[in-house]
């Protein structure tokens, strides 16, 4: 039987303060006693869902990339979160996938929350990036792209085992949250693991947490408290498994085709 240990951080974060950020991030991560394969931080892990990249956004070879291969060779994970990078003009929201061995994946925000004015800062991405681990397959999504089911439903039999966002979400649209983290575990059939952050950010804007954990069948395995908390925990492959081969409604789905 296939296992995956997780830890999720869910931190409050200091506007606009990258090194304050990392300082507090790694003493959490770690004060993480269990053996964990994969440690999720939130959206914009370095500034808070700040709307001003020009001068806090970083480099794919400035501090926070470093800081995060130095991390997960320490703790022999993979470690990831998104980030404000600067390519060129250009602005991204983007996820990296950070492995021990200091190789990484990426994955650029899809959906741009337009109603923070997020698509006039940042470029939106057009690829879905699937990390591999152990066997296991993990989707990521950045906060906003939970919304948008066509975006994150498998599009092949097996395509992924997880869905994992990372997110800033507030309090006053938290009952979505909530909502669409099932609904999206529910039909796909696979496990949902989601990182928020909690706290107030410049903004005014309160942040409620609620990371969570869901099981193919939506079954709440875990939902943070409105508090910073750092949650380990085993998920299972074999429930997968056994959630589609005893329910297997993917047979019956629509077929379709993403275009940018």
């Amino acid at each position: 039987m296939s296992t995956l240990t997780v830890s999720l951080i869910q931190s409050d974060l200091r506007w606009e303060q990258q090194e304050a950020n990392l300082q507090q991030l790694q003493q959490k991560m770690n004060a993480i006693a269990e053996p964990s394969e994969l440690i999720i931080l939130p959206e914009m892990f370095t500034t808070g869902f700040s709307m001003q990249p020009e001068g806090k956004a970083d480099t794919m070879d400035g501090a926070s990339i470093q800081w995060m291969q130095k991390m997960a060779a320490q703790r022999k994970a993979i470690v990831t979160g998104s980030i404000m990078i600067q390519e060129g003009p250009q602005f991204y929201n983007r996820l990296i996938w950070m492995q021990p061995n200091g190789v990484f994946g990426t994955y650029d925000k899809r959906h741009l929350f337009s109603y923070a004015g997020e698509h006039n800062h940042f470029t939106a991405g057009q690829k879905r990036f699937i990390g591999q681990l152990k066997g296991w397959k993990i989707c990521t999504q950045i906060c906003y792209d939970l919304r948008f089911p066509v975006w994150n439903r498998l599009q092949t039999a097996n395509e992924y085992d997880v869905l994992m966002i990372v997110a800033n979400w507030p309090s006053t649209r938290i009952a979505a949250w909530d909502t669409l983290l099932r609904a999206r575990a529910i039909e796909n059939q696979c496990y949902v693991i989601a990182v928020n952050r909690v706290g107030q950010d410049e903004n005014g804007l309160e942040y409620p947490g609620h990371s969570s954990v869901i099981a193919p069948t939506g079954e709440i395995m875990y939902m943070g408290k409105n508090t910073e908390e750092v949650k380990t925990i085993t998920l299972q492959k074999e429930l997968v498994q056994q959630t589609r081969e005893r329910f297997p409604f993917a047979n019956d789905k629509d077929s379709f085709t993403i275009h940018s």
